[in-house]
């Protein structure tokens, strides 16, 4: 009887013949994915515009005051406001701005009317390409000229300067990747706060050998960075310890669904907006916005401070991945203990039929 009744009841979750509600379930949500993958990809770089691109401009030497201020002004105003501009009190302080990541772009105006674009393709050469499209442009419609430098270059192995953003992804990807399958290994929820902490310690482990081998890969193995192994290995290790953690913590509160949740995080939202083929400035408002506060974001724009910038703006990438990799060790730390009644049902047989793997449980 009691058999009878398991059958039935196996049948009352089947939606059709041999699919049960479960895969029905997370058909949907790979579906959803999918169509959230393309609308955050094609939305994101369908249409690269320029918006307010930070600008510097220097006015010649012995020029009025209030010349550069002038310029700026003018510009600002410009049709669909692609730049945002400032004046510079010359051009070695317009040069620090650039080197400090604060301007895109210095417009050193010249006496006889033969301007200079200097840009730094180190942060992405499609930017560079828009400053000097659209300023080439207006210095057209002024009869005046226009000869860019590119004062800030990627290395002659950093083609348009992709390299840090791929080796960003990469260090992403491992760090999701290792915690979605320390999850579905062993169950989403470790079992005690003593193995949660386990899974997080194989998880730092894990860490810095992907932060060293990421290092390693891009700088004496391929030598598109060199120099900079230390600081590129520390930094590496955080983001993928950062991403882990935050992917554990998901899977204890949320189970299964905390991978699709992670791939939603730094896969459809963080990759489109980190800055990559397209920087901020060329980016929608809302990719734009969210991309310095993702994991991909962060830590594309700290790469390239550290390998391009002397430092600047790395500062600001590792707090927010610090941030992210509190968050995940607390959060992860606070889930052991709760009842396999508390998550799906698929969740909780997981779990059960993961009991003695080899993973850290």
């Amino acid at each position: 009887m009691r058999a009878q009744h398991g059958r039935h009841e196996a049948h009352r979750r089947e939606l059709l013949p041999g699919v049960t509600l479960r895969s029905g379930v997370l058909v949907v949500g790979v579906l959803l994915l999918q169509l959230g993958f393309v609308l955050s990809y094609v939305g994101a770089f369908h249409a690269p515009t320029p918006r307010s691109v930070p600008v510097a401009v220097v006015a010649p030497a012995g020029a009025p005051a209030g010349t550069a201020a002038s310029a700026a002004a003018r510009l600002d105003r410009l049709p669909g406001a692609p730049l945002s501009a400032r004046p510079a009190d010359d051009e070695a302080a317009a040069r620090q701005l650039l080197q400090n990541r604060t301007v895109d772009g210095v417009l050193v105006l010249g006496p006889t009317g033969q301007d200079r674009l200097l840009v730094a393709s180190a942060e992405g050469g499609a930017v560079s390409s828009a400053l000097e499209q659209v300023l080439g442009q207006v210095d057209a419609s002024q009869q005046r000229t226009l000869a860019t430098t590119d004062a800030v270059p990627a290395a002659a192995s950093d083609a348009r300067g992709l390299s840090a953003f791929y080796l960003a992804v990469g260090w992403v990807v491992g760090g999701y990747l290792v915690a979605s399958i320390i999850g579905v290994s062993n169950g989403s929820v470790p079992a005690s706060r003593a193995r949660g902490a386990v899974r997080l310690g194989a998880l730092a482990v894990y860490a810095l050998a992907s932060g060293l081998g990421g290092a390693i890969i891009t700088g004496p193995v391929l030598g598109v960075f060199s120099g900079h192994l230390l600081a590129l290995t520390g930094f590496g290790a955080l983001v993928v310890f950062a991403v882990g953690a935050i992917t554990m913590a998901l899977q204890v509160w949320t189970g299964l669904a905390g991978i699709g949740l992670a791939i939603l995080l730094f896969v459809i939202l963080g990759n489109p907006s980190a800055g990559g083929a397209y920087p901020a400035p060329l980016l929608p408002p809302f990719w734009a916005a969210i991309g310095p506060w993702l994991p991909p974001g962060a830590a594309t724009g700290a790469v390239r401070g550290i390998v391009y910038f002397g430092g600047a703006g790395a500062a600001q990438g590792a707090l927010v991945l610090a941030g992210y990799a509190i968050v995940g060790a607390v959060a992860t730390l606070a889930g052991p203990g709760r009842t396999t009644a508390e998550l799906p049902a698929w969740d909780a047989s997981v779990g059960a039929a993961a009991r003695g793997a080899v993973v850290p449980r």
